[in-house]
């Protein structure tokens, strides 16, 4: 006879497992994995991606590429920046907050200045003037 648990015990397993990728995603929302301190990166575009879960751009910073993650898709384009105003070659500056990991190349913007046009993805984040 088959023991009833034996279906419960794949059922806990499959669990675990979508918990635990689950919280890996999440660890990356919010600002909990940026360091406190404003941090600038300049560089050139590589690749834009306005998608889920957050737009992105890749950044050529001194031979460097970085990932610097936007806001949400809608409220990136609600600040202005779609794929429209910038290409891959542009000049970027991105304001916001690298990774606590520092062997990271990844950082999260409030802003980005892109052929002199400002874009506050997170308005409420900016640094003070």
């Amino acid at each position: 006879m088959q023991s009833p648990f034996k279906g419960l015990r794949s059922v806990t397993l499959a669990a675990a497992v979508i918990l635990a990728a689950a919280t890996v995603a999440y660890a990356h929302h919010g600002w909990s994995w940026t360091q406190d301190g404003f941090f600038e990166l300049r560089g050139k575009i590589t690749a834009i991606y306005i998608g889920n879960p957050h737009a992105t751009l890749d950044v050529d910073a001194e031979g460097e590429v970085w990932r610097v993650d936007l806001a949400p898709p809608s409220r990136t384009i609600a600040a202005g920046f779609t794929e429209e105003v910038a290409k891959v070659g542009d000049e970027v500056t991105a304001i916001g907050h690298r990774s606590r990991d520092e062997t990271e190349k990844l950082m999260k913007a409030s802003r980005i200045i892109v052929n002199g046009k400002t874009y506050d993805v997170y308005p409420d984040r900016v640094p003070p003037a």
